[in-house]
């Protein structure tokens, strides 16, 4: 290029005069339109507006071909343009196959598919407000998510003709809570809901809190959730072992200043509300759910080692059975898996194998029937049980008549000198066995270096226990050799008496099923430490869920609380063990063994070593209640 062709092209951009030279048209379709002939399905994307004018962003997949077919809804919080597109293909069950499995049902049924941003997530307008409570005293404006659901399957109704007029809700998670929420005041074209470890109540034993424990690992998910409309800005890594990026900060409270978490909504309404008061109860939606007439068929789906949401679908299922007076209504399903594993491959958790794929059986031989039962004109009825439930050691489906089955309470004590045993102690074994807990070096609660990126994050419940056994700061205690089955389902009960040092403690309760110490078909089992049922109780609560107060020093006290259900058969050759720790990090925050105000603000002074007793008299003695059933 000659130089000196520059300079007046350059004159005329700096002095604003008429370019000099022409414009190459864009080569970019004005409108383009896809070519969509070797499509199974057609895309449309739409914004569906609600009762106060905001309007949300769904996508409709029809099958091509579709005519009178249901249509099954989620809503979620988590891009329903980028769950529907899983792969550029021209078949909807690769388009799908990113999000959920139930693809196959969704494919092999003929069912129309429609996914829905959540309010001020996405696509959608509208603010967003985590979980965002009924229409009461925390909400006072017109519109939930029940509102929302009710205008979205009014417009689907009347404005997509490939329909029968039937639709169902189905998700998992946070997309589990929302079919949850749909049991409001229902649409009457609304005919079956399916809520997937769901979000219930954060604050007994989802995702927040665990009996007043705050769950910190979560602390990661609100900051992506409420940060960005988009999810854009991602919480950020410090250490390769989270252990140590987590114990850089005296609380959870500092860490969440330090990160600007103080921005967002829900995390100052967290802090605020560190107890069970009027706020978390006024959205404990097994609670409310109690109080609502049962208009819908709902199958609750459970998951026997769900990482996140473990308290929720059991506590809906006892909160509604009893309207169901035709038994018709309620259904519940039980299975050995992980967070939404359900809708994956289910032949093994971790290192734990069910030698049949369970998920799979789970959509083909207990979802699909109940769905097309209710939302596929003439379709048969499911005839299914109550209640399917995987149970974990022998590793069989049963069919049972309601949840938990009938069952005995046993009650297994933990002895002195390590021993486990439904044998009450006698006056003569020893008081008590004992520990230091130093907040300074806190139990983990999985083996160190910790990565909790999603694929590690799922299996930590079925974590072989034995690197906690061998701490001095956790007592183990372990039952004899078992010569024949024990049988148990339904939630075991923790009665600790105990006495800390301190002014304040954490309690974290394993029941354990210990494996032979060599196992032939599968070595790597020899000496396993699979928990079948854990979980932790904060001190400060024993007397009121809503108001702290101070432990007695030194003094034996009664703690009572339920661990996670379990339908899990411990069989002959194994044993039963139970471990008693005062920490567990750094999913949950560490208790700093002095009482403070608050937990979320205690000070790097207040954490002082404590020393904890386990007691084993008759008078003050300590076991689990334990749900056995006759085996069969």
């Amino acid at each position: 290029m000659k130089p000196f062709l520059l300079v007046p092209i350059l004159a005329a951009v700096v002095t604003g005069q008429p370019k000099t030279y022409p414009e190459l048209a864009t080569e970019t379709a004005e409108n383009l339109k896809v070519a969509a002939g070797e499509f199974d399905h057609e895309r449309r994307e739409v914004m569906i507006p609600m009762r106060d004018g905001v309007k949300l962003f769904t996508v409709i997949l029809v099958p091509k071909g579709a005519r009178n077919a249901p249509i099954l809804l989620t809503r979620t919080p988590y891009n329903a343009s980028d769950l529907t597109k899983h792969a550029e293909s021209a078949h909807l069950a690769s388009v799908l196959q990113g999000y959920d499995n139930v693809t196959d049902i969704i494919v092999e049924g003929g069912y129309i598919r429609a996914m829905q941003d959540v309010r001020g997530k996405y696509g959608s307008e509208g603010d967003y407000v985590m979980t965002r409570p009924v229409r009461g005293p925390r909400n006072p404006t017109p519109v939930d998510h029940a509102t929302d659901t009710w205008d979205t399957v009014d417009w689907l109704v009347k404005n997509v003709p490939e329909t029968n007029r039937k639709v169902g809700i189905i998700g998992v998670s946070y997309d589990g809570f929302l079919p949850l929420m749909a049991l409001f005041d229902p649409h009457p074209a609304l005919k079956v809901s399916v809520p997937m470890n769901p979000m219930v109540d954060g604050w007994k034993g989802d995702d927040w809190f665990h009996n007043g424990a705050f769950r910190q690992t979560m602390m990661s998910y609100i900051y992506d959730q409420q940060g960005t409309r988009k999810n854009e800005t991602k919480w950020w890594s410090t250490h390769y072992d989270e252990y140590d990026s987590f114990r850089r900060y005296a609380s959870a409270g500092e860490l969440g200043k330090a990160r600007g978490l103080d921005q967002m909504g829900f995390w100052r309404k967290i802090v605020e509300h560190p107890g069970y008061d009027a706020w978390w109860r006024d959205q404990a939606l097994d609670q409310l759910l109690a109080r609502q007439p049962l208009k819908v068929p709902v199958m609750l789906v459970h998951s026997l080692w769900d990482q996140e949401d473990i308290y929720g679908a059991p506590a809906v299922y006892k909160a509604i059975k009893p309207k169901d007076t035709d038994n018709d209504k309620v259904f519940l399903a039980i299975g050995p898996w992980y967070h939404g594993q359900m809708n994956g491959e289910g032949s093994e958790l971790g290192i734990v194998k069910f030698r049949s794929d369970t998920a799979l059986h789970f959509r083909r031989e207990i979802l699909r029937p109940f769905l097309d039962q209710y939302l596929k004109d003439g379709a048969p009825k499911a005839n299914l049980p109550v209640v399917s439930a995987f149970e974990t050691g022998t590793n069989k489906w049963r069919a049972l008549p309601g949840w938990p089955p009938a069952s005995t309470a046993r009650k297994l004590y933990l002895r002195a000198d390590m021993r486990a045993g439904f044998d009450e102690p006698r006056s003569s074994e020893a008081q008590f066995s004992e520990y230091v807990s130093d907040p300074a070096k806190p139990v983990p609660y999985r083996q160190r270096p910790i990565d909790s990126s999603s694929a590690n994050w799922r299996k930590w419940l079925t974590d072989d226990q034995r690197e906690a056994s061998g701490r001095t700061d956790v007592l183990t205690f372990t039952s004899p050799v078992l010569t024949e089955p024990l049988k148990i389902a339904g939630a075991p009960v923790v009665n600790l008496v105990a006495s800390t040092s301190g002014t304040d403690s954490d309690w974290v309760v394993k029941l354990i099923d210990l494996y032979p110490d060599e196992v032939a078909a599968q070595p790597a089992m020899g000496g396993y430490q699979l928990a079948i049922a854990m979980d932790i109780f904060r001190g400060r609560y024993r007397e009121s869920l809503e108001t702290p107060k101070p432990l007695a020093a030194g003094v034996p006290l009664a703690y009572r609380f339920a661990l996670p259900n379990a339908n899990h058969v411990f069989l002959p050759g194994h044993r039963l063990m139970v471990h008693v720790q005062s920490s567990w990090f750094p999913l949950y925050d560490r208790n700093p063994q002095t009482f403070t105000a608050s937990i979320f603000w205690a000070k790097p002074e207040d954490y002082r070593k404590a020393t904890q007793r386990v007691y084993h008299t008759p008078g003050n003695a300590s076991f689990l209640d334990l749900p056995v059933v006759s085996a069969k």
